[in-house]
């Protein structure tokens, strides 16, 4: 069986709250292949790394992200303990030890990434084989592949294999990332023979890390990446 990619959810989800600057580091700590995050745009401009629209489930705030400033964002706290970071913080954390998979979240996300990530490949501290863009939004992965055809795209879905490759093959994208409830011995194969890696979300229990495993999917994404 082919060696699959552990990559981090959200950081290291599962031991410390999700997309903070400790929860990333202790998915370094763990020595994953690749470390997924969110990031929306907020109001001042800047790109921030949080996975929901709104901040009342997370932090001690309320109301959309987007319509929030830096500084009135870091005012708060997440889990009543850490920062929201800035993708900028975050990449300079990881500074490319491993694959980093940006999901883009929120709206007009897309050319503000891309532009910030064109900086880290000037700089020489990231290539474009360090990172791979994903979404449920196609308009957004559409605007990646217009502005920079070189950057690596994957294809989020929850409702359909078919309809995930269909779709990938005219942004040229790279990968398929489904929901593992999808998958199953025969999709990911007809995927993989289109020529795109499956890497799958979010499989946390063993039983079924194995048997995701045993599918012979590229990657899997999981709040315990050191059970994969």
């Amino acid at each position: 069986m082919k060696s699959t990619l552990k990559v981090g959810h959200r950081g290291a989800k599962g031991y410390i709250s999700e997309n903070t600057l400790p929860s990333i580091q202790k998915a370094l700590d763990l020595n994953v292949d690749g470390i997924e995050i969110d990031v929306h745009l907020c109001a001042s401009g800047e790109l921030v790394v949080f996975h929901d629209f709104t901040l009342d489930r997370m932090t001690n705030g309320t109301g959309e992200i987007g319509k929030q400033t830096l500084s009135q964002l870091q005012n708060l706290l997440v889990d009543g303990k850490y920062k929201i970071p800035t993708l900028t913080e975050v990449l300079d954390l990881i500074h490319a030890k491993c694959l980093l998979n940006i999901e883009l979240k929120g709206e007009k996300t897309a050319l503000p990434t891309v532009k910030l990530l064109h900086q880290y490949f000037d700089k020489g501290t990231w290539t474009y084989n360090n990172v791979l863009i994903s979404s449920f939004q196609r308009k957004e992965l559409e605007a990646v592949y217009n502005f920079d055809e070189r950057m690596s795209l994957g294809v989020l879905t929850k409702a359909s294999v078919n309809a995930s490759i269909r779709f990938a093959k005219t942004i040229n994208a790279v990968a398929i990332h489904p929901n593992f409830a999808l998958l199953s011995k025969n999709n990911v194969k007809e995927a993989q023979d289109e020529g795109f890696k499956v890497n799958a979300w979010t499989v946390n229990d063993f039983e079924s890390i194995e048997r995701i495993k045993s599918y012979g999917v590229d990657a899997i994404i999981s709040d315990f990446p050191d059970r994969i």
